[in-house]
């Protein structure tokens, strides 16, 4: 019954997104059939399964490397569409500009788009400038509405086009659009002070009414995005607040619950035991706050703003962590990396505190008996518990310390908050240090595992469709987005990557034998 539910939804939000992409036209079609494809696998598999019928091993790889194959086939066909509907845009507003040569100020009210740029609102909404489009420029011109005002006035264009030097960025070329004007040409002074300098005259000749970001174009060539800063990040609205409030509440019964459920009783049933499910609840709270906390003070260091966390309960874990979104442009891929990392690195090592202290404290007669087997759930687990604990392992029935479990469940919490994907912590260290680009290719793989073993683990494929649906999209780009981290912050994306590995991947029979797990 539960599995026909979840397919009855997941079948109603592909209905949704195809109405809500079908206005878009063709753009929007192709957008929306890659969500499809991303999900087809585990809906046939669990589809066949409601119907007595099970795939063999044969059958789910084909359904999976057919579905990959497909992502990217799609992805293609949506970015030639772009560019070709961004060529015919180009070739319309070059065509209007010569009609209107004699008409300066109707050229103004009529630089209105060669492109779309996605929605600003949205996370990839400047690195996209010339890539995202309008809806199909097959659509007749409407020339009964009244003209549009330009986002940025020609005046003003003429004026930001004299901020450019030839030892910072020399400009050849300037195309307004939708949501701002782009600065081609070509950057011969260092990113970072080139960046500052554009960003520092547009300030002291417009205040914030305009804000710069200096990146790198869909061919690789550095250009400057100038948007007006109304369509920036946008401040958390009352509404929203209060979801992040209820989420939050959440979150507290379902890590109280999930504490009582590795106790054996149902704190719904059993409400009068709260005080035995509320130490390991508490612990698993203390390490998301922990993980928040890291957040906000390298935010506050760097005068970043940042939204209310807006918790993912989970009665496995008790939370998935939380999203939290910026409210303000980050400066430089250096200040996004050690914002996005702080989190999980605070609740990471707090979490191994956890449970280390908790293998140490671990002894015949502790409250948990865990089966052997468990340990080879976790290759970090597993080694360290080895480590530890000796040969007390190969029992049947592990005994180990309440602060064990919190420790392992609030390392699991951190290592899928750190998968390269879209704007998780880990795929905003991905893009600090490789780029939006990497941070894209590494979003679709994680993907691609993550149906794979949703297929035997629900917990992975819930996690996949909170990823596909909320947090898919990169973050959006840097004022300097093109000067990378030090080496230092590179190694620590590694290192963080390879703890994600080791956390989540099982050890193999063969290292569980050796290791005389079990």
């Amino acid at each position: 019954m539960i599995t026909v539910l979840l397919l009855a939804v997941a079948i109603g939000i592909l209905i949704w997104g195809f109405l809500k992409a079908k206005p878009l036209g063709r753009l929007g079609i192709l957008a929306w059939l890659q969500t499809v494809v991303l999900m087809v696998p585990w809906l046939l598999f669990f589809g066949f399964s409601a119907a007595g019928i099970y795939l063999n091993l044969a059958g789910i790889l084909l359904l999976v490397v057919s579905s990959a194959g497909l992502y990217i086939y799609f992805g293609r066909q949506l970015r030639a569409a772009g560019q070709e509907a961004l060529a015919i845009e180009a070739a319309e507003k070059a065509t209007e500009l010569a009609r209107q040569a004699a008409d300066p100020v109707a050229v103004g009210a009529e630089a209105k788009s060669v492109s779309t740029v996605g929605d600003t609102a949205n996370t990839d909404a400047v690195d996209d400038a010339g890539d995202r489009t309008a809806p199909s420029s097959s659509e007749p011109v409407k020339n009964d509405k009244p003209e549009e005002e330009p986002p940025i006035p020609p005046e003003d264009i003429a004026v930001i086009e004299g901020f450019f030097g030839i030892d910072t960025f020399f400009r050849t070329k300037t195309v307004p659009f939708r949501e701002g004007a782009v600065f081609k040409g070509n950057l011969r002074g260092e990113a970072e002070k080139t960046a500052q300098s554009i960003s520092q005259k547009l300030a002291d000749k417009f205040g914030d009414r305009y804000q710069s970001f200096l990146l790198l174009d869909p061919e690789d060539k550095p250009v400057v995005v100038v948007f007006p800063s109304k369509n920036g990040p946008k401040s958390t609205t009352l509404p929203q607040r209060i979801l992040a409030v209820a989420l939050a509440i959440a979150t507290v019964i379902t890590c109280v619950e999930t504490a009582a459920v590795l106790q054996s009783f149902d704190i719904f049933q059993s409400p009068e035991r709260w005080s035995d499910a509320l130490p390991i609840g508490l612990g698993i709270l203390a390490t998301l706050a922990v993980h928040e906390v890291g957040h906000r003070f390298y935010a506050r260091k760097y005068d970043i703003q940042l939204s209310p966390p807006f918790f993912l309960p989970a009665l496995q874990l008790g939370a998935f962590g939380s999203i939290t979104r910026f409210e303000s442009v980050v400066p430089n891929r250096t200040v996004l990396f050690d914002i996005a990392f702080a989190g999980p690195a605070a609740g990471g090592l707090l979490s191994f505190v956890f449970l280390f202290w908790g293998l140490v404290l671990s002894q015949s007669g502790s409250p948990f008996q865990l089966p052997a087997e468990f340990f080879r759930g976790s290759i970090f687990v597993g080694g360290l518990s080895r480590l530890v604990l000796g040969d007390a392992i190969q029992a049947d029935l592990v005994d180990v310390h309440p602060l064990f479990i919190v420790g392992w469940i609030g390392l699991i919490i951190t290592a899928i908050n750190l998968m390269p994907a879209g704007s998780l912590d880990g795929g905003r260290v991905i893009q600090s240090i490789y780029g939006r680009k990497t941070v894209v290719t590494s979003t679709a793989i994680t993907l691609v595992l993550l149906a794979i073993v949703g297929l035997f683990n629900p917990l992975a494929l819930y996690w996949a469709v909170l990823i596909v649906f909320l947090q898919r999209q990169p973050e959006r780009p840097c004022t300097d987005d093109l000067t990378e981290p030090d080496d230092t912050r590179a190694v620590l994306a590694l290192v963080s990557i390879l703890m994600v590995l080791l956390v989540l991947l099982p050890l193999t029979p063969t290292l569980a034998g050796r290791l005389g797990i079990g």
